[in-house]
């Protein structure tokens, strides 16, 4: 059983010593136990500090492409590399490392394929109270878009199985995190959660420029990723609540018309308005019926890339 740690880095070299010397080097039931950093094109000395440490795999990026592709980039060589078990820290020393062998639990027990580790939001005091409704706002739509319970979506530290690390296709410029829960979600990927401690904080997050910027940017990628799985289900009631309000002023008329004896001449625009909601809601009800098929479409290409990728990590590391 090998196990390989992975820490996206950006600018780390104050912080990166104090992760890679809090990662265990024996965990019961793991044979091998690798540390990895992916190097987001930092221009301080990260590079040298991870050398020094004796991190066992260096992946580089020449410019800074963010969270997501650092993350994306460190699932793939930690498959290539032959990882049973790939876990992510982040490289501010956020996370308790020497967790990470509680962390892997339940998938050493073959109960689950990705384990979350929640922070605990609410105690952490140097998070501020709009920072925690915020957390705890995104979590339940994030729980209500993937159907799996969890208390603490935004969380980067994370174990994956093999088979789920295969699975997941990040396509996010912006942050894996809630991402990778709705696809695990719609796959059908068992997930449990491990309540933990953050460590003192060492630095402002380097994610996001201000809140608001991190809410839209967080929504955006919800909402990408659930119409992406689900686009029928979006356009469906998108087109029936179109349809309905379509009908409101045809309804209204015949309601004046009946009562009132009133004149169909003088609800023209309302008529008008009422016709374009029709058009509207039925021309929605045809896109999703095309999403759906498409979704049916990337289904397949999924499960054919799932297979290559499995295909092409087995060979690399014989």
């Amino acid at each position: 059983m090998k196990l390989i740690v992975q820490v996206p880095c950006y600018n780390e070299e104050k912080t990166l010593p104090a992760v890679i010397n809090s990662i265990p080097t024996q965990i019961p039931g793991v044979d091998v136990i690798e540390t990895m950093i992916i190097d987001d094109g930092s221009k301080d000395g990260t590079i040298m500090i991870a050398e020094m440490l004796g991190v066992d795999h260096i992946v580089r990026h020449k410019q800074n492409e963010g969270l997501a592709a650092s993350f994306a980039d460190g699932l793939d060589e930690c498959l290539k590399h032959g990882a049973d078990i790939i876990v992510n820290t982040d490289g501010d020393n956020q996370y308790p490392q020497q967790e990470i062998g509680r962390l892997i639990e339940p998938i050493l027990r073959g109960t689950h394929d990705m384990v979350i580790g929640d922070r605990q939001v609410q105690t952490i005091e140097h998070f501020s109270p709009l920072k925690k409704f915020l957390q705890r706002f995104g979590t339940g739509v994030v729980q209500t878009l993937s159907g799996v319970v969890i208390a603490d979506a935004p969380s980067g530290f994370r174990a994956y199985s093999r088979e789920a690390a295969l699975s997941i296709n990040v396509i996010s410029t912006f942050s894996y995190t809630i991402e990778t829960i709705i696809q695990a979600g719609m796959m059908r990927i068992a997930i449990a959660e491990l309540a933990i401690a953050t460590n003192p904080k060492t630095r402002e997050s380097r994610l996001f420029k201000s809140m608001f910027a991190h809410v839209r940017k967080s929504m955006m990628t919800m909402l990408r990723i659930y119409i992406m799985y689900s686009p029928f289900k979006v356009f469906l009631w998108l087109g029936l609540i179109l349809l309905a309000l379509g009908l409101l002023p045809f309804i209204r008329m015949v309601y004046l018309s009946i009562v009132y004896h009133a004149l169909a001449s003088g609800h023209i625009q309302s008529l008008i308005f009422g016709a374009s909601l029709l058009i509207i809601g039925f021309l929605n009800l045809c896109l999703g019926i095309i999403a759906d098929l498409l979704a049916i479409n990337r289904t397949l290409i999924e499960e054919t890339l799932y297979r290559m990728k499995k295909l092409e990590y087995s060979r690399s590391i014989k």
